[in-house]
């Protein structure tokens, strides 16, 4: 029943996104902007914080260990890599994890809550597709919001390794100048296309389980914890599944 109603949502959403395209779809234009108010530009201060501590942690471990080599330049080598490098590894899955327990639960626990005040047979009511009024504009704001925070975290934790290059005797300018030879637009390209695909996940997970929410508080409590452990569950098996595909031997 779990998989019929998963695959159901995800026809909805297509034909919804398919009227979008034709100019067809309905929803507020001022909710959507709202929505990706809350998405973006009130997600930065997490992020931020997040993904800069992230690179703090990568670059003091890493300059201990490579100090012991005499090679603590590298250590910009290592927070590059591991922030952006091998499809966005590390800057994308965390940003996304905290967009999961962030605006997924959110998106979950506001829908749920529709659907407890009957708002959500209301719009059926009068005629509304809530997958078009409910669901679409969440899911453009991720989809739009995703790329852009992922690249802001990838380079504030990059900015949060070289906070502690000078402890290890490497200048800024060194930090710099390493960075740039690590890091090529191909794998920072890569790991922002992926971002898109994870920020559908958590829209789609939020949403969906909001949609499925029963009609009292406890199960709207039940919708959003599993929203976040859905989206969470399903970006590390993305991720995976393309560190598979993109990065086996003779790939």
């Amino acid at each position: 029943a779990g998989m019929v109603e998963l695959f159901t949502f995800i026809g909805l959403s297509a034909v919804a996104f398919g009227r979008l395209l034709r100019g067809k779809a309905v929803f507020r234009a001022g909710d959507t902007w709202l929505i990706i108010q809350r998405a973006g530009a009130e997600a930065l201060p997490i992020v931020t914080l997040i993904n800069f501590l992230i690179g703090v942690i990568l670059g003091f471990v890493g300059g201990l260990e490579l100090q012991n080599f005499g090679a603590a330049i590298y250590m910009a080598d290592l927070v590059g890599i591991a922030m952006v490098r091998e499809l966005g590894w590390l800057g994308c899955i965390m940003t996304a994890i905290i967009m999961s327990g962030r605006t997924g639960a959110a998106f979950a626990a506001e829908i749920g809550s529709m659907k407890v005040n009957q708002e959500v047979d209301a719009l059926k009511t009068l005629g509304f597709s809530p997958m078009e009024f409910l669901v679409l504009p969440r899911m453009l704001a991720l989809i739009l919001m995703m790329p852009l925070l992922t690249a802001y975290g990838n380079v504030m934790g990059m900015l949060g390794g070289g906070l502690l290059a000078p402890l290890f005797g490497v200048s800024f300018r060194q930090y710099y100048d390493r960075l740039i030879v690590a890091i090529d637009l191909t794998n920072y390209s890569a790991g922002i296309i992926k971002a898109v695909i994870f920020g559908v996940i958590v829209a789609g997970a939020g949403c969906l389980k909001g949609m499925q929410s029963g009609n009292s508080a406890s199960a709207v409590g039940q919708a959003t914890t599993s929203a976040v452990v859905t989206s969470i569950t399903a970006v590390i098996a993305v991720d995976a599944l393309f560190a598979f595909l993109l990065g086996s031997p003779g790939m």
